[in-house]
């Protein structure tokens, strides 16, 4: 058994200064001394415990797309360099069974495959040539890959016409150029060149996450002819956001003559976006139908039935509350004529679907929706009203459709990503890569065990806890409880590539993750009961869970912390005004003034949230606000921030540290100032594991006790 003792040895100035180079040097040590049977009960060929460089170096990798005849997956893979600090994405294909995995393209920058109809060809998205990415397109038998595009901006999200002559692809453009695209590479280069650097705007959303809004571009999408090179622009004069995270949520109809989409439909000053769906003529007349204008929530991810006679798509009916659940939709095309199905329950839970699949002959939907700490798959049958599970269990998400096959990137606490196949009927579960298998036999994970418990008002809440991988019942073990952000979100059974329980637990920590009021995946009323009130019940649940693990004889109750990041953070905040029950605090990009996230970039939920704001019911606001209770502050905290981070404004973290100081408490800043609202390149995110672990050893050591 390794020694907690040797595993929580004080901090010495070399790990101040480089935290990661003495995290890397704890972590060969703890090796050396396993190899060389130091403790009592290791063996010489027990595997080693998990590093945050494993994390990053393993294979990242997506789902891609099928071949027509449902037989192949294309696939982009990520890996990345530490030293050089990048990445680099390729394109593999694989047959369903995985035994014909081959790397398919060699210029790290290639992603976003789509198989042509007739199975000949891949269009991709790549940003070779150190161009803007454009589209290029390659033979499935093999050959040089051939540019499509020559846009003065960056193409993504290409989808082939069924005619396999034409391209839809989505790029984002200024206004003005009306459809020369000579005169936008002007305009690109006159705003470039420009020598005034000032953002000017009188808009409510004037930045997301970490871009402005302010330089006037606009997504659209276009079609290309593959044979003539034409590019013809489908939606000229439009104004309209796409999906501001991830890719532009739009379908070719299988005749060709339509597209549908989602975009916003508010006009400027954008009090808020509402997404509706759009239905696009791919003549180039322009001429846009918007068929859910009706309803002033989200409508989102469009989907036609393989037999074009119905459009699906979900819909939201809150337009303050960005977690609210999604009903599914089906747009009779002919009549116009919508079947709402208003809850989609499993058991007692209301799901909220995600985006969806048809099957082939148009009878049912395959989607993906959270339920009770997993993300599982699900097939709606539209005629029966019908919900069965295909698969419970982990994470999944991406669904492809190869023939009457379901393929999907699952992982869970105790496995890395992969690909995986199911048939549509739940049957032949099975692994089609394995990229990150000799990592994963090379270390020793924790045990996880899923545990219910009794929360605020006796409510029943649902916890993750992971074990260090030698934990032993008879020893006592430091706690971390873990505090998921959102707070409309979860602690899923997941394998975390920024917060991983694994790589946490693995020093020797016992980590809780309670799913607390607020949660998504326990149906609506749950995640909905902390407005208003927006740590009542998530805080009297995080100490409930704390008094669940304490009571273990194996929990040193002198030696726990609490860590959260986003929300999390903020209710790091909030706890170290209320409690002093921790030896160590740690609070990522954490939500501190509830003030300041007025100037968040997403502003408009936010009243409904605190139940008040600034201009009205200021008092309400206040109330929940963790900035009142400063007087109380004792507990030693870890303060990281990103500069780029526009969703909890990084004055958030310079205030609270900057009242830990004055105070004169224990306090430390870590400030990148080339992040976001999460921890992106991999030395930067190694430096932050190593200041988390340095913050825990420092005081959950036995000798700082």
């Amino acid at each position: 058994m390794i020694s907690k003792k040797k595993l929580a040895t004080p901090l010495t100035p070399d790990f101040r200064r480089r935290p990661a180079r003495y995290l890397r040097m704890l972590t060969c040590c703890l090796l050396i001394l396993v190899a060389a049977g130091a403790f009592s009960g290791v063996r010489a060929d027990e595997n080693r415990i998990i590093t945050p460089e494993d994390l990053w170096n393993m294979k990242r990798a997506g789902t891609g797309d099928a071949s027509p005849d449902g037989r192949q997956i294309v696939f982009p893979v990520t890996r990345y360099d530490i030293g050089e600090n990048r990445s680099y994405t390729n394109l593999y294909l694989s047959s369903l069974d995985g035994t014909a995995l081959r790397k398919f393209t060699t210029q790290n920058s290639d992603r976003q495959p789509a198989w042509s109809p007739d199975g000949s060809r891949i269009a991709f998205v790549s940003g070779r040539d150190g161009s803007p990415a454009q589209i290029y397109l390659i033979p499935v038998d093999g050959g040089e890959a051939e540019r499509l595009t020559d846009m003065p901006v960056s193409v993504s999200a290409p989808k082939w016409f069924p005619d396999g002559r034409h391209i839809a692809f989505v790029a984002s453009v200024l206004p003005g150029y009306e459809g020369d695209f000579d005169r936008l590479k002007e305009m690109i280069r006159e705003q470039e060149e420009s020598k005034v650097s000032a953002k000017v705007t009188e808009n409510r959303i004037y930045r997301h996450w970490d871009r402005w809004l302010t330089d006037g571009r606009y997504p659209r999408i276009f079609k290309m002819n593959v044979e003539s090179g034409e590019v013809t622009d489908l939606m000229p004069g439009s104004r309209r956001y796409f999906a501001m995270m991830g890719a532009a949520e739009y379908d070719i109809s299988p005749d060709g003559n339509e597209i549908a989409v989602s975009a916003n439909s508010n006009p400027p000053p954008y009090e808020y976006l509402n997404y509706d769906i759009f239905l696009v003529p791919t003549d180039g007349s322009g001429e846009l139908k918007n068929i859910t204008e009706h309803n002033p929530a989200n409508d989102l991810s469009p989907a036609y039935s393989p037999d074009g006679s119905t459009l699906f798509y979900r819909k939201q009916t809150r337009t303050d509350f960005y977690a609210d659940r999604a009903r599914l939709v089906f747009y009779d095309r002919g009549s116009g004529e919508r079947t709402v199905i208003d809850k989609v329950m499993h058991g007692d839970i209301d799901l909220s679907p995600g985006s969806a699949v048809w099957s082939g002959n148009s009878r049912e939907i395959y989607f993906t929706a959270q339920d009770r700490g997993k993300t599982s798959l699900f097939a709606y049958d539209v005629r029966r009203d019908r919900l069965r599970e295909i698969h419970r269990g982990g994470t999944n998400s991406g669904i492809v459709k190869a023939g009457d096959n379901l393929v999907f990137l699952h992982r869970s606490l105790t496995r890395a990503p992969e690909l995986y196949r199911i048939r549509a009927n739940g049957s032949n579960l099975s692994k089609i890569t394995g990229f990150n298998d000799e990592i994963m036999s090379e270390v020793r994970l924790g045990r996880v065990e899923n545990v219910t418990y009794k929360g605020a008002n006796g409510v029943d809440v649902q916890m993750f806890v992971v074990y260090p991988p030698d934990f032993d019942k008879n020893e006592e073990w430091p706690l971390l409880v873990q505090i998921h952000g959102g707070p409309h979100g979860i602690f899923g059974d997941d394998f975390h590539f920024r917060w991983n329980a694994q790589v946490f637990a693995a020093p020797g920590y016992v980590v809780a993750m309670p799913n607390f009021h607020g949660s998504t995946s326990f149906g609506q009323e749950f995640a909905e009961s902390i407005h208003g009130a927006h740590s009542e019940l998530p805080f009297r649940d995080i100490m409930k869970a704390t008094d669940y693990m304490v009571e273990k004889p194996y929990i040193d109750e002198n030696r726990t912390a609490a860590a959260g990041g986003s929300y999390g953070g903020y209710m790091v905040s909030w706890i170290a005004g209320h409690t002093d029950r921790y030896q160590a605090l740690i609070n990522h990009a954490g939500v501190y003034n509830i003030m300041t996230q007025f100037a968040s970039d997403v502003t408009y939920h936010r009243v409904a949230a605190y139940d008040g704001a600034p201009w009205d019911g200021l008092e309400n606001l206040l109330e929940w606000n963790p900035a009142m209770h400063a007087e109380n502050f004792s507990t030693p905290m870890l303060i990281l921030h990103g500069e780029l981070d526009y969703r909890v404004p990084i004055t958030n973290g310079l205030e609270v540290y900057g009242i830990y100081k004055g105070k004169g408490l224990d306090a430390r800043l870590v400030y990148y100032p080339d992040e976001n609202h999460w921890i992106l390149t991999p030395q930067n995110s190694l430096h932050w594991f190593g200041e988390f672990h340095g913050w825990l050893m420092r005081y959950l050591s036995k000798e700082a006790k």
